[in-house]
């Protein structure tokens, strides 16, 4: 903003909403939420439990990587200036991801909550700038996760491939 300001170029900066989706990070510590809930749901036997950090209350919201980009074009191609939130509007648990992702898998799990770093319990952005340009989220997060969770899964499924040929 003050390079904008010092040398009058229009400055649009995008600040994103937990964005997610195929060929993103999915293992590491990098990757969000959801992408951290699809692997663990991926490496886990039917019937059996997975670990989630925290109470399963925690309150976010999470963007599909199309939407995401969507977005951050139309942003571009806006009157806009300054930061403007991009996001969807669908706030969910804990709970609710961890739900979505083994509906999803089509396994049947249960979740043991433990110690982990969670962040704030919720967090609120207002989108109403990036909604004035027509802008608006299409991808929800059944949908999303129905998109994000065969591609971690086949990561996953590659990546014990491979552990499999160096025992």
């Amino acid at each position: 903003m003050a390079y904008g300001r010092r040398y009058g170029m229009q400055v649009r900066i995008a600040r994103f909403q937990n964005c997610y989706g195929p060929e993103g990070a999915w293992t590491g510590g990098r990757e969000k939420a959801p992408a951290a809930i699809c692997r663990k749901v991926a490496q886990a036997e039917d019937g059996g439990t997975i670990e989630v950090w925290g109470d399963g209350t925690a309150v976010r919201s999470y963007t599909y990587v199309g939407d995401m980009v969507d977005g951050i074009y139309t942003l571009m191609q806006s009157h806009l200036k300054g930061p403007v939130n991009i996001g969807c509007p669908e706030y969910v648990t804990v709970d609710e991801l961890v739900a979505a992702v083994v509906d999803v898998s089509g396994k049947t799990l249960s979740s043991r909550y433990v110690e982990g770093p969670v962040g704030v319990q919720s967090r609120n952005f207002s989108n109403e700038r990036i909604y004035s340009t027509g802008w608006r989220a299409k991808v929800f997060l059944k949908e999303g996760i129905s998109l994000t969770y065969p591609w971690i899964e086949e990561q996953v499924e590659q990546a014990r491939g491979a552990l499999g040929d160096v025992l």
